[in-house]
């Protein structure tokens, strides 16, 4: 029993719909939680409007609410259950924070009887309010950049007389850098000022003076009620201050401090931690350190929660930290918990780690025409990528890989910047793709110390990279039949992948790939073990490297390989890498599902992601976890080791869906959906063809491989007409023109970023109702698991509109042919598993817009709305374990659910707001309604036009 015997029943606030700078982490901190919890038989009860999460399924806790994150919510939840002890809102980022003390400020908790575990009510207020939080640390000596906080725009303007430019202006209470800039004149300054007032909720800022240059690191620290802390990682940011955390490039452990200042930062960390609250839980703390022999260290801020960050250091370390903070709110000390991975240890010892972490942010401004694309203290990724390696150069190989941005790695793939005045434009001001440009930088000749003086990076990092260069300059001076074993195994060390190695060499990368098994040049699988193998871990936990072939005393030479293949049947699940528009949390929902399911049918299961963010990386989930780019070369040795029976593609989106070729190229055998099926549905041509045989209609279309092509069809297809490329997700590209300068400018546009891409142009079926079914088909039988109808009109994409479930007005005629159309076209496509279709409905005829014969968006939401497990049921129909006909459906819902999506554009102010045919939302929540005379229904549907653009 936990060491608080007054808690028995306690409520989790969760993060709400996915944002830049508050994603899917909170959604694998929550789950971790209540999972502690649930450990402890204690009694959990959530409140979160997510449907796209694990978090919300419900068997995580007790009771779910998916309710909006209001206090009238709080209200009617403590009401229906008065036995509620505690609330623990540390879990669900800024959101839930922020909820809770609006509870306490209006006194909610205090009426209910409800405790506050996990931290204190003061130790938030402390750490939000800039003035209090800065007030304290002098009072404890902790050095903070001079700084002055204002509350009107006169007070900010005789700030900035007093500090000089450049300065920094930060909001108070926001969340993700919100409102946060770095400014450099009185112009810039004016225009930042007024909104950080406008956007802070007490309407405050902070100005401070701007430490450019500076190093930044960040500590995890976990403590006890006792006073115990640990410290589980520190993280080093590549990009120096000045750039905001979530879009920094980061490194575990710390690479270029000083021992002793590494001591002294620790032991600042741990003051800071015990000085703001009596409270046990997780906390981040933030440095900067000068770039010079000093190393003065100076206090950023403190988080008294998890934290994006502690999703990454749990990662990181295999230290589950959101487990162990749960454990601690209720009262359990470090010393009296084990370690999850080494079992053997207790969680009071320490993580180290024997690799180097490396993350990348994940960023999507091709959704956000006219966006800044500049980096500051202002959060614009929307997903991150984490690799592992043995080297700081094999991770952030392997990370750069992860990515799914069509770049192999660092250069050596024909696609680096090669004009002069760019590359310094994008040192200079840090744009996104910099974690490329200083390659491209060294490879032009310029000098590492005009690198680091214009981007402040440390001069460690910058000469990693130059040894990548000099490596890839020495391999392109042999071919494939001369390279020796010792220059092809360091490139692999360091992490070249192959396609790389290929265009140094100028031949085939499967060329590559036998050479490496000719000279025994192969992966080997190490354990994530918390203790640099101190002690040995018992966690299925692994990440690639290359090593040395050593000789044993008995004369026998191999390599280490720590993942050790059991006789069982397996199937490996491959992850949806980086979260970004069009691809988010939905399909890790997916993924974990379809693990479970076939832990279920006796599988042995075996994950492959990058994510560091989701439930579906945690060590636990699957039997087997590669964190791994969901990279081609990587797969198919992780296959090759393995054996699986097969692998399962149609839950992790595009990222999974784009590997099918290779798959079936390869004789990997695909569960579920084939890859010709899969790829019918993707070709427009083949689809109409199929459509047409069973007498289904579709909107007039064509396609086009250039723009002379394009304006041809539009003679035959009569004006508006939608224009998208072939295999992408999300509507990339996607645009409705309406007349032949517009349709050849945006085809010239496309093949531009896309070239070779094959154009489908539509006529658009302008004031149509769109609406979409999810279905699952084992070849044989159909079940509909959901129809949705969209409140927009046709035209936005299915991601951004509000939609209902059931529909809301379509007659019982178009009923049955949107379940006709369904059925037909699911058995027609072969699908073994999930399908998604979408239709525009005009003048009572329902139109085919697109099938994609996979997990879609909508599933988890139809899952949660009705109450029934559809990814396991279709998981095990994939295996052929099930036949749709074998399980009892019974859909539970009154009234009406709706799909509501979220939108960032408060990171983006310049951009235009207006919606069309390519996704801009991050996130959704769910709404429950009675009837379609509710509020809030009726001022969705009196809206629904507002938004449509061209």
């Amino acid at each position: 029993m936990p060491k608080n015997k007054n808690l028995k029943s306690i409520l989790l606030i969760g993060s709400g719909p996915i944002i830049i700078g508050q994603a899917c982490e909170f959604d694998y901190s929550g789950s971790q939680a209540l999972r502690s919890l649930r450990e402890d038989g204690i009694e959990t009860i959530l409140i979160n409007s997510n449907p796209a999460t694990i978090m919300t399924d419900p068997t995580m806790a007790d009771h779910v609410y998916l309710l909006p994150l209001t206090t009238k919510s709080i209200l009617k939840i403590l009401k229906e259950h008065p036995q509620i002890d505690a609330v623990l809102p540390t879990m669900g980022g800024q959101t839930a924070l922020n909820l809770c003390i609006e509870a306490d400020e209006k006194g909610i908790w205090e009426d209910f009887g409800v405790e506050i575990i996990g931290v204190d009510i003061d130790a938030i207020n402390i750490t939000e309010d800039r003035e209090q939080f800065r007030d304290l640390m002098g009072k404890i000596g902790v050095g903070m950049a001079p700084q002055e906080t204002a509350t009107s725009y006169l007070k900010g303007k005789e700030i900035a007389q007093e500090f000089g430019f450049p300065l920094c202006i930060r909001a108070s209470f926001t969340l993700g850098g919100a409102g946060a800039s770095i400014v450099y004149n009185e112009e810039e300054f004016d225009e930042s000022l007024t909104r950080g007032l406008e956007i802070s909720p007490i309407h405050e800022v902070m100005i401070d003076k701007a430490l450019l240059g500076w190093k930044e690191y960040e500590l995890e620290l976990l403590r006890d009620k006792n006073d115990n802390v640990v410290i589980i990682c520190t993280i080093e940011n590549m990009d120096p201050m000045g750039i905001h955390t979530g879009d920094s490039i980061t490194v575990a452990p710390a690479m270029t401090l000083s021992d002793k200042t590494f001591q002294k930062m620790r032991d600042m960390a741990i003051h800071m931690m015990r000085s703001i609250g009596d409270f046990a839980g997780g906390c981040n703390v933030q440095f900067a350190v000068s770039p010079d022999e000093e190393e003065e260290i100076i206090a950023i801020e403190i988080n008294p929660r998890v934290s994006r960050s502690s999703a990454l250091a749990s990662k990181a370390t295999g230290y589950p930290i959101a487990k162990i903070a749960a454990k601690l709110a209720l009262g359990y000390t470090l010393d009296e918990l084990s370690n999850q991975i080494t079992k053997s240890t207790s969680a009071l010892f320490e993580p180290t780690l024997d690799y180097v972490i490396v993350k990348i942010p994940r960023w999507n401004f091709d959704k956000f025409e006219g966006s800044d694309r500049t980096l500051g203290l202002q959060m614009k990724a929307v997903g991150e990528v984490m690799a592992i390696g043995r080297s700081f150069q094999e991770a952030l190989h392997k990370a750069t890989q992860s990515l799914e941005i069509k770049r192999n790695g660092l250069g050596a793939d024909g696609k680096g910047y090669k004009n002069y005045e760019q590359i310094i434009e994008k040192l200079k001001f840090a744009s996104w793709d910099r974690v490329f440009v200083i390659y491209d930088a060294i490879a032009m000749g310029i000098p590492l110390s005009r690198i680091h003086e214009i981007t402040r990076i440390d001069m460690w990092f910058l000469k990693q990279y130059e040894e990548l260069f000099h490596l890839e300059k020495e391999i392109s001076t042999y071919k494939i039949e001369t390279i020796e074993r010792e220059l092809l195994l360091e490139a692999k060390q360091k992490g070249y992948g192959d396609r790389q190695i290929a265009h140094m060499l100028d031949c085939l990368e499967s060329q590559v790939y036998n050479k490496r098994r000719e000279f025994n040049i192969n992966r080997v699988y190490k354990l994530v073990d918390t203790c640099a193998a101190e002690f040995k871990a018992q966690t299925p936990y692994y990440y690639s490297t290359f090593e040395s072939e050593v000789q044993y005393p008995d004369g026998t030479v191999t390599v280490d390989n720590e993942s050790v293949v059991t006789d069982r049947k397996k199937i490996i699940v491959l992850g949806s890498g980086p979260n970004r528009i069009g691809q988010g949390i939905e399909f890790d929902y997916c993924c974990v599902h379809g693990v479970l399911a076939a832990a279920e049918c006796d599988y042995e299961t075996i994950m492959i992601n990058c994510n560091p963010e989701t439930v579906s990386t945690d060590f636990d989930i699957a039997d087997k976890l590669y964190f791994e780019p969901v990279f081609w070369e990587h797969i198919y040795d992780i296959i090759q080791h393995e054996k699986p029976e097969g692998v399962i593609v149609q839950l992790g989106g595009q990222t999974a869906l784009k590997l099918a070729e290779k798959l079936d190229r390869y004789g990997v055998k695909i569960m579920g959906t084939s890859y010709q099926s899969l790829d019918l549905a993707e070709d427009r041509g083949s689809f109409s063809t199929l459509l047409k045989e069973n007498n289904i209609p579709y909107p007039q279309f064509d396609t086009a491989e250039s723009a002379e092509e394009a304006l041809k069809v539009a003679d035959e297809l009569n004006f508006p007409i939608l224009v998208r490329p072939s295999y992408v997700l999300g509507g990339q590209g996607m645009k409705i023109v309406i007349n032949k300068k517009e349709l050849e400018e945006h085809v010239i546009d496309l093949l531009k970023s896309i070239p070779g891409n094959k154009l489908l142009l539509d006529h658009y079926l302008d004031g149509a109702i769109e609406a979409e079914a999810d279905a699952i088909c084992d070849g044989e039988n159909v079940y509909i698991i959901g129809i949705m109808e969209h409140i927009e009109p046709c035209g936005i994409h299915s991601g951004d509109s509000n939609a209902t479930l059931p529909p809301f007005n379509l007659g019982e005629f178009v009923m049955q042919q949107i379940k006709d159309h369904t059925k037909k076209i699911a058995l027609a496509l072969n699908t073994v598993g999930l399908i998604n279709i979408q239709f525009a409905i005009k003048d009572d005829t329902v139109y085919i817009i697109e099938a994609n014969p996979r997990a879609s968006r909508t599933v988890p939401f139809i899952a949660k709305a009705y109450g029934e497990p559809y990814v396991n049921y279709a998981t095990k129909v994939m295996l052929g374990e099930k036949k749709v006909t074998d399980f009892e459906f019974n859909p539970q819902l009154e009234g009406y659910a709706i799909k509501q999506p979220v939108f960032s554009f408060n990171k983006f102010p310049n951009v235009n707001k207006q919606l069309g045919p390519e996704m801009k939302s991050t996130g959704e929540s769910i709404l429950f309604i009675d009837s379609l005379k509710d509020d809030e229904f009726y001022d969705l549907y009196a809206r629904r036009k507002m938004y449509l653009s061209k």
